[in-house]
């Protein structure tokens, strides 16, 4: 792999570790056309790693902020009110589980924003990491065979 490839590799796996699929699939076969096993690899390369990484990263931000919120509001304990949006971040959350998220994440939500709602919700790192890895393996497969469909009909409508 000379450097060219190397940097095409990384640019890609990058754009799909934020945003599969409006980001990262369509980088992939914009940078690698029809090479189905480089933007297969890619595509499920990045979004793993992502998945990963934005993981822990969540880990630690909401670690950090309970140990600030402990710090700070130690002596007045804010009484939690329900508002709309937290009954229906609980029915969602009761209602379709980790699963849920994990099948959401890759087309609705980002990756990170999906790392760290699941690890908001579920503290089993192992757990969150195989169903969104998973999941970000599976919809990259079915993604770049639909973005692929397309290209062509694109290519031909914009040439």
């Amino acid at each position: 792999m000379d450097s060219s490839e190397f940097w095409k590799f990384i640019s890609a796996a990058f754009a799909c570790t934020i945003s599969l699929s409006k980001i990262g699939i369509p980088t992939v076969i914009a940078l690698y056309k029809y090479n189905y096993s480089m933007a297969l690899l890619t595509s499920c390369t990045g979004s793993v790693l992502g998945t990963v990484v934005f993981t822990y990263l969540s880990a630690g931000l909401l670690n950090w902020w309970d140990k600030l919120k402990d710090k700070w509001f130690l002596s007045k304990s804010p009484k939690k009110t329900f508002t709309k949006q937290n009954r229906r971040i609980i029915s969602i959350k009761l209602r379709f589980g980790l699963m849920g998220i994990a099948i959401l994440t890759p087309i609705f939500l980002s990756i990170p924003i999906g790392a760290f709602l699941a690890e908001r919700f579920y503290k089993d790192k192992k757990k969150v990491i195989i169903y969104l890895g998973i999941s970000a393996i599976v919809w990259s497969t079915f993604l770049y065979f639909i973005y692929l469909f397309f290209y062509d009909r694109f290519q031909t409508l914009f040439t």
